[in-house]
């Protein structure tokens, strides 16, 4: 996918999020081989994923692809006004119990001076 299509792409008129971690995937596999590298992938978004079953993709492309090569994943949702935000609580209700993960972090930002703090605790975990 080149950069037009992957900033054009549209399902349903919204964001569809596993392009992203189909994309990361595949960089990460093609020029940064896990052997060789410590991956910290961070991905901030607003939390709208309008492609009906593209969160269950998401969370089978972090389970399988992205978080057992990942020394520490870090996902921070924006707040916005515009949309539901539901792939945050999503992620934290797929991977909470016995499916939580260290190195999968999580930070609700919900204005420009929470970004930092953000970035603090994603950096305080991880394997």
């Amino acid at each position: 996918m080149d950069q037009h299509a992957f900033f054009h792409l549209k399902e349903s008129g919204g964001t569809k999020i596993s392009s992203a971690f189909e994309l990361a995937d595949a960089i990460i596999r093609k020029d940064y081989p896990p052997s060789d590298w410590n991956l910290y992938p961070f991905h901030f978004s607003d939390g709208d994923n309008w492609s009906g079953g593209d969160t269950e993709y998401c969370i089978r492309l972090l389970e399988e692809r992205l978080l057992p090569i990942s020394n520490l994943f870090c996902y921070g949702q924006v707040k916005s006004a515009y949309g539901s935000g539901q792939f945050k609580p999503e992620l934290d209700e797929h991977f909470a119990g016995d499916r939580a993960v260290e190195w999968l972090v999580t930070a609700d930002i919900p204005d420009r001076d929470s970004i930092v703090d953000a970035i603090r605790t994603f950096l305080g975990k991880g394997r």
